[in-house]
């Protein structure tokens, strides 16, 4: 599973069984942390995930910032509720992909907002997958 989190949503992908193509699953609006990770834990069962993949904003200098912190706790607590191993992703400029995506699809602005975060969230665990398949 692969997750952008992001401070109003949760963008949510899931991989195939195999591990090699990710697809966008859903976008969570945020609640507070414990329907946030209700949520997530309810689509850990119904997907049988076995890891997880968050999304790490990293300045374009390699610093984590505030935003990366943030992840990094949630990511924390997510491990802690679920048991399952939760790794960080760099995921520079992954927002401005999807982006670039939709608008070559020629989404309309109203249907980009609705998806990005979940496109985010693909690209994210596409390229963690990419990375580690042999």
């Amino acid at each position: 599973m692969g997750l952008d989190v992001g401070q109003k949503t949760i963008g949510v992908s899931i991989s195939d069984e195999l591990g090699w193509t990710a697809q966008g699953l859903e976008v969570i609006k945020r609640t507070n942390l414990e329907q946030d990770l209700a949520r997530l834990e309810d689509l850990i069962g119904q997907y049988q995930v076995s890891q997880i993949i968050v999304g790490l904003p990293k300045n374009m200098d390699g610093t984590i910032g505030q935003t990366g912190v943030l992840c990094q706790a949630f990511a924390q607590a997510l491990q802690a509720k679920t048991g399952l191993p939760v790794k960080m992703w760099d995921e520079r400029l992954s927002t401005q992909s999807a982006e670039r995506i939709l608008l070559a699809a020629d989404m309309s602005r109203k249907k980009r907002k609705q998806v990005i975060d979940k496109m985010a969230a693909v690209i994210i665990l596409q390229s963690y997958l990419d990375a580690h398949t042999k």
